[in-house]
C-alpha cells in the first residue's frame, strides 16, 4: 500500500496556530516533492505550499506567505505545514500530496494524496 495520511487539523480561533503532519507509508518521500492543498466549501482546490525533494526550494501561495511554513523530515518519512496567524478564510480541508522531485501547483500532477484533515478557524 502506498498512502499518505494527514493529521493535526482542528478548530482554532483567529490568530491561532496549527501544525499539520503528513505521514507516508509504502514508499519513501526522499525523491518526492510534498505539496499542501486546501479546498473550502463551494471553491476549487488550491495550492497552499510545496517543498522540493531536497527541501531547498519552497513555494507559498500569496495568501499564506509570512504565516505558513512548510518543512519535511525524510528520516521520518514525514512532511509538515506549520500554520500561524490563522484567519477565517483559511478554513478548509487540507490535503498533502506527493509528486516526483519538483513542485507543481496543478493538483492533477500529484501521484499520491491523503484523505484530508479539517481546519476550521472561527471565533
Amino acid at each position: 500500500q502506498l498512502q499518505l495520511v494527514e493529521s493535526g487539523g482542528g478548530l482554532v480561533q483567529p490568530g491561532g496556530s496549527l501544525r499539520l503532519s503528513c505521514a507516508a507509508s509504502g514508499f519513501t518521500l526522499d525523491y518526492y516533492a510534498i505539496g499542501w492543498f486546501r479546498q473550502a466549501p463551494g471553491k476549487e482546490r488550491e495550492g497552499v505550499s510545496c517543498i522540493s525533494d531536497s527541501g531547498g526550494l519552497n513555494n507559498y501561495a500569496d495568501s499564506v506567505k509570512g504565516r505558513f511554513t512548510i518543512s519535511r523530515d525524510n528520516a521520518k518519512n514525514m512532511g509538515y505545514l506549520q500554520m500561524n496567524s490563522l484567519k477565517p478564510e483559511d478554513t478548509a480541508v487540507y490535503y498533502c500530496a506527493a509528486r516526483r522531485r519538483v513542485c507543481s501547483y496543478y493538483s492533477s500532477e500529484y501521484n499520491y494524496w491523503g484523505q484530508g484533515t479539517q481546519v476550521t478557524v472561527s471565533s
